[in-house]
């Protein structure tokens, strides 16, 4: 962050975004979004020059020390422009609907992110990384400037003419989306082309979808998981297991303190871009999770562990909220935290301990790292994997607990003197829908690796969530840092919380929590719905809504809202029996069944709400005593299985001891059978007789013994 005693702080000093905090000394004259910043550029008569960006993005940070520290650059800008800073993780919305502008004017779009519009905000110039000077071809920010201030002073209607067509174009391309999303049928055929399309973009031999640079993708592994218990299909259960083996070996996975990094630079999952975010940690956990459920593997159980052990050390605060990311910089430079030389390494190993983890972890002489500015080695090495331990063992021809106390013992080592190097920037805010995201991933480690204090991690941050983010009304806020809560809720504050809620009560079965989703789940139908067209906007219907209003079904980083959504009113409709929740499920679906249809693969997260609505779905309702041993037998022999079209619902036998029934009304006339734990299983509104055996549980809701899952127009596989 530029500071100089010269330099007075501008506006960005007051705001609590970590990012707009970053850009608080520069000398540009910057404004955060506000109504005081279009109403200087009106009195002003200027332009608006807006950039969006994030606290972790490294050429963000590249162009900052660029232009946006330059003296010269700054004055051209304040000159020019009404300057505007914003942090994309704060603003969504205004993120979604200014990168639409720019993909819709370059046909491309990224962070940083930069957007030129009049006083009224309506768009004429978008561009993403700005150099400083003309290069290799791209307008430089200091010519740039200049060329928008003649026009603005000498052609201002050229400009005016240009952002009415922007607008224009814009708003008829939201109309033809809407006429394009005349609903169609979605049925098994969707999930079967959603995995056929997977395949075709599988990488077989080291796991994942495309190539370089390669994303995790977590939700395309959470349904692929689904598909292959559904059909049986192994194939998709192979690509899930190839893509998490490798992603565990590879760079992308931080070896010493754990967690993942943002993506893979290159196809192999060897060179990641460093910085690690939340929501990817959570999704992962789940699919790390879900895939030891399915195979009963360790390796999945021990990655997911290892994952919520640098969550919890490295990203949670002490009153249980989870950070948002930790930046890919260190010292102004991209990797230089988590980098090593082979010297280094040597240094601090004895020789035969060193053998071993340069062997093991890849560690090369010249380095196995190159440069981004430059693309050269200059001795720098990535720690990754090339083989599991077993295998490296069978190498070296040493036990393989041996090799792993070995590992462990310079890890432990190696993480210590890496924790005395300046430790990358932490983006501090806690934001709601990424703190839903990993209460649902903590809430289900703690169901299927029997961890309670997972679940108390989860508690806690749901505790955090609902004590401080809540308005004086009851709704949500959207970003807490430093003792303030600010920013109206979005779409996925509300989807992913109640996603969050929903796995947290049914790993602790404290009815408050089923109680909070069905009233969060009720705002958000109140607050973002499309009574028109179905389905839910990002911002809600009283907040502010620029030129388009946006509206997408498309899976990005982590899932969409409306997917998440769509998977929420599903299951609070078997877990509550209110059919309200089934209709607005059922119209959101339709409403983006031509978009889903058309390429069901990016929307896994709608595949998952489809499979689920198609079924057989089954609600289980345990009745016991909650400190009963047959009671936990009957939930452990629940959690043994990877059974995801369920949901688990749990009654005391002791009165006074919950109130289930004020929330989901049909268990009041359940009740235990000679004292015993009871298990009530119903699939498709069918109920099987109830049984003290867990045993027979799981034969009900083995749906492979039932009938073939791959009956098309029954009762079944219902279309939407």
């Amino acid at each position: 962050m530029y500071s100089d005693s010269n330099v007075q702080p501008n506006r960005l000093a007051l705001e609590k975004s970590p990012y707009l905090l970053q850009h608080a000394f520069n000398p540009v004259d910057w404004f955060p979004w506000s109504a005081e910043a279009f109403a200087k550029a009106k009195e002003e008569d200027k332009p608006v020059f807006l950039s969006i960006g994030y606290s972790t993005c490294h050429w963000c940070h590249v162009m900052e020390k660029e232009s946006y520290e330059d003296p010269e650059v700054a004055k051209l800008l304040n000159a020019t422009f009404v300057c505007i800073k914003v942090d994309r993780e704060e603003r969504p919305d205004l993120d979604a609907a200014y990168m639409k502008v720019c993909q819709a004017l370059t046909g491309t779009g990224g962070w940083p992110l930069h957007v030129i519009m009049t006083p009224d905000k309506k768009p004429f110039y978008a561009a993403t990384y700005i150099p400083k000077e003309n290069m290799h071809g791209q307008i430089g920010i200091k010519q740039l400037t200049n060329r928008i201030n003649d026009l603005w002073t000498s052609r201002r209607n050229y400009l005016l003419d240009s952002a009415e067509k922007v607008i224009n174009m814009l708003t008829e391309k939201e109309e033809e989306t809407r006429q394009a999303r005349l609903s169609q049928e979605l049925g098994e055929h969707a999930l079967d082309e959603a995995f056929l399309e997977l395949a075709q973009n599988y990488d077989p031999r080291h796991g994942g979808f495309g190539g370089a640079p390669k994303f995790p993708s977590p939700q395309n592994l959470t349904f692929l998981l689904r598909y292959w218990n559904r059909t049986g299909d192994a194939e998709a259960l192979e690509m899930v297991e190839t893509t998490l083996k490798w992603m565990r070996l590879g760079g992308i996975y931080d070896q010493l303190g754990f967690g993942f990094h943002r993506y893979s630079t290159d196809s192999r999952w060897l060179v990641p871009h460093f910085e690690k975010m939340l929501y990817d940690q959570a999704m992962l956990l789940m699919a790390y999770a879900e895939a030891f459920q399915a195979t009963r593997k360790e390796e999945y159980k021990q990655t997911a562990c290892e994952v919520i052990t640098y969550v919890l050390q490295e990203m949670t605060a002490s009153q249980g909220g989870f950070y948002s990311a930790e930046d890919a910089d260190s010292e102004g430079e991209e990797g230089k935290y988590y980098l090593w030389t082979e010297e280094q390494i040597r240094q601090l190993l004895p020789e035969t301990e060193a053998d071993i983890v340069q062997k093991v972890f890849n560690v090369e002489k010249l380095g196995n790292y190159e440069e981004v500015t430059t693309g050269e080695k200059n001795g720098k090495n990535i720690l990754f994997l090339s083989k599991s331990l077993a295998e490296t063992a069978e190498d070296l021809k040493i036990p393989v607990s041996d090799l792993e106390k070995t590992v462990d013992s310079a890890r432990q080592r190696l993480l210590a003197t890496r924790s005395k190097r300046v430790h990358p920037s932490t983006d501090d805010k806690i934001l709601t829908d990424w703190n839903g995201l990993m209460i649902a991933a903590l809430a289900e480690s703690a169901r299927v690796f029997n961890k309670p204090e997972y679940a108390a991690a989860a508690k806690k941050a749901a505790g955090f969530i609902l004590g401080h983010m809540l308005d004086e009304e009851g709704r949500l806020y959207h970003r807490y840092r430093e003792g303030n809560a600010a920013i109206t809720g979005f779409l996925d504050d509300y989807a992913f919380l109640v996603w969050g809620l929903i796995e947290l009560y049914e790993t602790v079965f404290d009815a408050e929590y089923l109680k909070l989703a069905v009233e969060f789940a009720k705002r958000m139908l109140q607050q973002f719905w499309d009574e028109e067209g179905g389905g839910f906007f990002q911002t809600a219907n009283n907040s502010e809504v620029g030129f388009v209003k946006n509206k997408d079904p498309h899976d990005g980083a982590y899932p969409s809202g409306n997917s998440a959504a769509a998977f929420d009113l599903l299951r609070l409709a078997r877990l509550t029996d209110e059919t309200p929740f089934e209709d607005p499920a059922a119209k959101l679906m339709h409403a983006f069944s031509k978009d889903v249809a058309t390429l069901p693969s990016a929307h896994a997260q709608m595949m998952i709400a489809l499979d689920f609505a198609l079924g057989p779905s089954s609600e289980v309702v345990i009745v016991g005593n909650p400190q009963g041993e047959d009671t936990a037998r009957m939930f452990e022999a629940l959690q043994r299985r990877f059974i995801p079209r369920k949901v688990v619902l749990f009654r005391s036998s002791k009165k006074g001891k919950d109130d289930i029934t004020n929330v989901a009304k049909f268990t009041e006339d359940l009740a235990s059978k000679e004292g015993k734990a009871t298990a009530y299983v119903c699939q498709n509104r069918t109920c099987n007789l109830p049984t003290t055996d867990p045993n027979v549980m799981l034969e009900q809701l083995d749906e492979r013994k039932r009938k073939s899952l791959k009956k098309v127009g029954g009762e079944e596989s219902r279309p939407l």
